[in-house]
């Protein structure tokens, strides 16, 4: 593969075509605030006090111009400056000259799982500032981030020319206006980002390439599967904690030391790879910026690498320093709350832990049973039946709102919580223990042999259309019978 960036053609693509969609994409996202206003002048005029309307219509559009632009151009996260962490700056650095990359580079730390790469000014001289989440500078081997800054340097060479970069900009626009449950432009949407999607992604796809030439096929490869449920389970164990301790004014002081545990716990690794790929596979509006990551790692081409990054994280000589401004950035800290801090690690797991009651009280109702097992004997039949749809419509009203092509994985995760959680209630008054402290779903019986996270046992048994095991933790909840 030639050592420079191909900056692709527009051949089998005209230009004239890619333009009438960023027009057509840029109106539809803007036509509610269009509306609005003409809505507004026209009532102004009607009126006969169209001049003093319209001035504060267009100082509004004004302010919301200036406010977008000033907050494009604060940077986010800690800066990373090259004598503190000379590893990182040297590895970014060699992925940098070994991509062709030149224009000068900030690094940043944020502490969620992201790796980004925005404009930036340095003294009034262009620049970019490389991004990167803490849980990824500790969760990737250096490899892997070599892999993962590869491809941001090398998607900003794919996206350098104006048609590009504008595609991109009005896709994104056009997708936020689809978010939430009311989304009257999507039938207006949709056609519109179907038809772009693929130009869109074919920067995602060639900088993948150069990351694998960069970095070898292997990191690419690695790094493709590992930040997906990396990321998943960060919004969920982090939400989480973050909640359950902002309740008692507390904050995690050891998160990421904790989260680097959860993650290792074959459990939650399992349930975050499963969660990650349904995510990631839904698409309802053609609105996703990426490439599915199994398309994208079946897309890698078999490089190897050129120079050796390392199987292990790369240091950090400050990480302690790091660690405590990522984790007081997550709980808002701002200098003047007076949160006390807490080790995770050192507290009993089940503070974190969802109590049953609200679910309890939900499955009583929907199922029209006066008792819990009752009322789980009836989810399980639905389940048998096939009928559990509609009681996951009950559970959960919203789900009207939710896109069609992904109602039904949004339908199985609200039986499977609800029921789960009910279940898994039931077998701890039988004498079953938690088996971990990051799932509450996790139970170990009582003579030890058998461990079950009986929220995956549910979601198994929706998709499969089998209820057999759940039907036996039931007995076993029961003391009727002993689960296999």
């Amino acid at each position: 593969m030639d050592d420079g960036i191909s900056q692709g053609t527009s051949h089998g693509h005209p230009a004239a075509r890619e333009w009438l969609l960023i027009v057509a994409m840029t109106a539809v996202a803007w036509l509610p605030w269009l509306l609005l206003g003409g809505a507004l002048i026209g009532s102004a005029v009607v009126l006969g006090i169209w001049r003093l309307a319209v001035p504060p219509v267009a100082v509004g559009v004004f302010i919301g111009m200036v406010k977008d632009r000033r907050d494009g151009a604060r940077l986010p996260g800690r800066v990373v400056r090259p004598g503190e962490e000379p590893e990182l700056t040297e590895l970014v650095r060699d992925v940098a000259e070994r991509l062709g990359f030149r224009s000068p580079l900030l690094v940043r730390v944020v502490p969620v799982p992201q790796a980004a790469l925005g404009p930036a000014r340095v003294s009034g001289v262009r620049a970019f500032a490389l991004v990167l989440g803490l849980p990824l500078l500790r969760g990737l081997s250096a490899a892997q981030l070599a892999a993962v800054i590869a491809h941001e340097l090398a998607h900003e060479q794919h996206v350098s020319d104006r048609r590009r970069a504008r595609l991109a900009a009005s896709r994104e626009a056009l997708a936020d206006r689809l978010d939430g449950r009311f989304r009257p432009l999507a039938p207006l949407a949709a056609p519109l980002l179907r038809a772009s999607q693929r130009r869109a992604w074919e920067p995602e796809l060639a900088a993948d390439a150069d990351s694998a030439r960069v970095a070898g096929t292997a990191a690419a490869r690695g790094a493709l599967e590992r930040t997906g449920p990396l990321d998943t389970a960060f919004e969920a164990l982090g939400g989480r904690w973050l909640a359950g301790l902002d309740e008692q004014n507390a904050y995690p002081a050891d998160f990421y030391e904790a989260f680097d545990a959860a993650f290792e716990d074959p459990y939650v690794a399992r349930r975050a790879a499963r969660v990650a790929a349904e995510s990631d596979a839904l698409d309802p509006y053609a609105a996703a910026s990426h490439p599915p990551f199994a398309r994208r790692v079946a897309a890698l081409p078999d490089f190897g690498g050129e120079g050796s990054y390392g199987d292990g994280p790369v240091p950090l000589r400050g990480a302690k320093e790091i660690e405590r401004w990522c984790a007081a950035a997550l709980a808002g800290l701002d200098g003047a709350d007076d949160l006390k801090p807490v080790r995770i690690l050192a507290t009993d797991p089940e503070r974190y832990f969802r109590p049953a009651g609200e679910d309890l009280a939900e499955l009583l109702a929907v199922t029209r049973r006066d008792s819990r097992d009752g009322a789980l004997a009836a989810a399980v039949d639905a389940v048998a039946d096939g009928s559990w749809p509609r009681l996951a419509r009950r559970l959960e009203p919203g789900l009207r709102w939710v896109p069609p092509v992904a109602r039904p994985v949004a339908a199985r995760e609200a039986v499977a919580g609800c029921v789960g959680r009910v279940l898994g209630d039931a077998l701890r008054d039988a004498g079953w223990e938690h088996a971990g402290r990051w799932l509450g779903s996790v139970l170990a019986a009582p003579d030890g042999t058998t461990v079950v996270d009986v929220h995956d046992a549910v979601v198994t048994a929706l998709d499969t259309g089998d209820p057999g095991p759940v039907r036996e933790l039931l007995q076993a909840a029961a003391g009727t019978g002993v689960a296999a």
